[in-house]
Order: C-alpha cells, then sequence, then structure tokens
C-alpha cells in the first residue's frame, strides 16, 4: 500500500506554543505547522503569516489578546501559499501587505494553489467555508517599505528568490529579530516545490550577514540565540542542497525523474527523515529539482491534477 498523500493522513491536532522573542514581539509555532509572527508597536499590531483559514486565524488572536489589547493594524504575507494568506479576514487589518511579484503570484496560480493544498493538508482548512476568497494585498513593494507602528521601525524586504520567487522577510531593528517566513526552517522540512534551489543559499547568507538575535522560522520552534540562528540557517542551507545536488547530477547524466527521486532519497532519508512533514515534501521537491536541473527557471503551477500524478509516480 502506497503512502496516504501528502498530509491527508495527519489529522492530529498540534499543540500550540505562544511565546516571546524579544521586546514585544511574539512566535505562533505548532509542532511543524505554518507559524506566525506578532509584532506589537506602540499603539497597534502586525501580524506576520494569517494561517490557513479564519477558524485557525482565531487561534493566533487569542494568543495576541493574552498580550495585548492593541488593535491589529497590519497583516505581512511573506508568500502566497493558501495555507499562509486564506486566514486573512479573521485579523480585520485595514492593509495587508506582500512584495509585488507575491501579488503577481496570487493573479497567476493563487486558485490552483488553494485547490491543491487543501488536498494536501486537510486538517489545517478545517472551517473552509468561511474563506471569502483569494488574499488580494492592499500594499505591495518591490524591494523593501518600512512602516512604523508609532516609534517602532519595521521594515519589509526582499533578499533573493528561495522558497518562492517572491520571498519577503521582517527585520525589527531594535530588538535584532527577523521574521524569514519558510525561508528557514527548524527540524522542519523545507517545501521546495514552488523553489529555486541555486539562489536559496545566497538568500540565507543575505539573513545571516543581518546577525539577528533571533528568528521566527516557517515552520519549527522559535530559533533564539545566536547559535540556534546559526544552526538552523546552515541546517536549511544543507537540506536544501542536499535536495539539489542528486537530483541535479542525476538531470546532468540524462536520468529519469525517478531515478532522481531515488539519488535524493539516498542523500537526504538518512539525515532529514524524522523532520516534520519530510515525507509529504519529497515528492514536490524532487520533481521541481530535477525541473531546475534541467533549465526550467519558473516553478510550473502545482494543481490537485497534478499533484495526484506526481505522487502515485514517486511515493505512490
Amino acid at each position: 500500500m502506497g503512502k496516504a498523500f501528502a498530509s491527508a493522513g495527519d489529522l492530529t491536532e498540534k499543540k500550540i506554543s505562544f511565546g516571546p522573542i524579544g521586546e514585544g514581539l511574539y512566535a505562533f509555532t505548532a509542532e511543524g505547522d505554518p507559524n506566525t509572527g506578532v509584532i506589537v508597536g506602540d499603539e497597534s499590531v502586525m501580524i506576520i503569516e494569517a494561517q490557513a483559514t479564519p477558524r485557525l486565524a482565531r487561534k493566533v488572536i487569542e494568543c495576541v489578546r493574552s498580550v495585548t489589547d492593541k488593535p491589529i493594524s497590519h497583516l505581512v504575507m511573506t508568500h502566497y501559499h493558501a495555507v499562509r494568506v486564506l486566514g486573512a479576514s479573521a485579523y480585520g487589518a485595514r492593509e495587508v501587505i506582500m512584495s509585488e511579484v507575491a501579488r503577481s503570484m496570487v493573479a497567476e496560480r493563487g486558485q490552483e494553489d488553494w485547490e491543491s493544498e487543501f488536498a494536501r493538508f486537510p486538517r489545517l482548512f478545517e472551517g473552509h467555508e468561511e474563506i471569502p476568497g483569494l488574499t488580494w494585498p492592499t500594499t505591495t513593494f518591490s524591494d523593501r517599505m518600512t512602516v512604523y507602528l508609532g516609534n517602532r521601525r519595521v521594515d519589509i524586504m526582499t533578499l533573493g528568490r528561495a522558497h518562492t520567487a517572491g520571498d519577503a522577510v521582517v527585520w525589527v531593528p531594535d530588538e535584532e529579530v527577523m521574521f524569514t517566513g519558510d525561508i528557514v526552517e527548524y527540524h522542519s522540512a523545507c517545501y521546495c516545490g514552488d523553489g529555486h534551489f541555486e539562489d536559496w543559499p545566497e538568500t540565507l547568507a543575505n539573513i545571516a550577514s543581518f546577525e539577528p538575535r533571533a528568528i521566527a522560522p516557517g515552520r519549527g520552534d522559535a530559533l533564539v540565540g545566536e547559535k540556534m540562528v546559526g544552526e538552523a540557517i546552515a541546517n536549511t542551507a544543507d537540506f536544501v542542497r542536499s535536495t539539489y545536488k542528486p537530483a541535479e547530477r542525476v538531470a546532468a547524466k540524462g536520468g529519469t525523474l525517478k531515478e532522481a527521486w531515488d539519488a535524493v532519497r539516498a542523500e537526504c532519508d538518512p539525515r532529514f527523515a524524522d523532520y516534520a512533514i519530510y515525507e509529504h515534501c519529497l515528492p514536490f521537491n524532487v520533481a521541481r529539482a530535477f525541473d531546475e536541473a534541467r533549465g526550467i527557471d519558473t516553478p510550473r503551477i502545482w494543481t490537485a491534477e497534478r499533484d495526484r500524478q506526481m505522487w502515485e509516480a514517486l511515493q505512490g
């Protein structure tokens, strides 16, 4: 019998953790499920990542209300994926911010991604009936923008392609803390199905150049302290390289996708098999790595139908 499709078999509710990573800065984490960041300013709050549904967003809001009663004024999406953005309506934020590239990806592939991820993560989309539609930003930026939450400065930037072409990070200079989205993970597999393998390590180096004292990653525990931050960045780079290089070698020899799959498994299973969502991510990662190694720069759009075909070919 083949493995259950993606995370369709993962029906266990995850334990939520919510704690400080700097003064007025918090990370909402849930055992490898998507994380959310919170920045408390002088008069209002900024949220980073909306969660997949309004139902999940309300769990974030409940945690926010445990530390402040200030209104939520800004919502930042680090990229376009459905599990990150479709809970946006629950926050009532007056500004919803994405990079210009991320917005273009909503227009190009947002509906297909919603349908794809809905089948991959049924637990995360419980209560999906409340989702009013695709999430569109009210504000976009090209390279960087700055928001002032009263006197608190927040810099929102693109530092290079990685998890997607439109990734943004959020930097809080007064505490030297960064919210990286899925560019950095901690003991969770990187999802690379829409990624850019050759660019990703340089983007990680750009993050490291800020010398963050803490990072809220896309998945996994909050990273507090320079040692933990450095280890997570290095481990993420290792995961990305270890996925891409075997696929690249197979592609260079004119091999098949199935041969690339076998080569990546041989490299990655011994070191990363116990990471959250590893088996879920692996087929999508190998398919994208094989494409990039053959010169396909723009990731092909994942649809629910393509997901199933690829899964049966590799993981079934």
